[in-house]
């Protein structure tokens, strides 16, 4: 496996990856319109040509936002998930970003417990942040030194 910036022919496992995973998924045309933002950096976890995962994030100054972070169901707890922030992080460090900044579900314990796990800490609640079904959302962030 390998980690690299998401290019034009990943957008469709992308797109597949988030209705796949999530309740409300992004549209392809949203996913493809990364591509061409300033303000983004969209990793994919490779394997060959297939997909394995991603994570996406938008940078505002010196703060990045993730976006979303999602592996294949196939290919879960394999550290996939942890390398993909792991890396993302490296990347932002490289921009000049000093903090990254997330939502999750309140119900989420196995992607809590990987942030945890990477340093993040929660730092708000968003109420009913997330719909189908309703939830809160966590917020939790991690930031260094560069």
């Amino acid at each position: 496996m390998k980690i690299i910036a998401m290019n034009a022919s990943h957008v469709d496992a992308v797109a597949e990856l988030e209705k796949q995973c999530f309740s409300q998924p992004w549209s392809r045309n949203s996913v493809a319109s990364e591509l061409e933002n300033p303000l983004a950096l969209w990793l994919v976890a490779v394997e060959g040509e297939q997909v394995l995962g991603y994570v996406g994030s938008q940078s505002v100054l010196d703060e990045a936002d993730m976006m979303n972070l999602a592996v294949a169901e196939a290919a879960r707890r394999q550290g996939i998930a942890g390398a993909l922030v792991r890396e993302l992080i490296c990347r932002l460090k490289e921009k000049g970003i000093r903090s990254l900044t997330l939502e999750v579900r309140a119900s989420n314990y196995p992607a809590q417990k990987l942030y945890a796990g990477l340093g993040f800490v929660q730092t708000g609640r968003r109420p009913r942040y997330y719909g189908k079904p309703t939830e809160d959302a966590l917020i939790l962030r991690k930031e260094w030194e560069l």
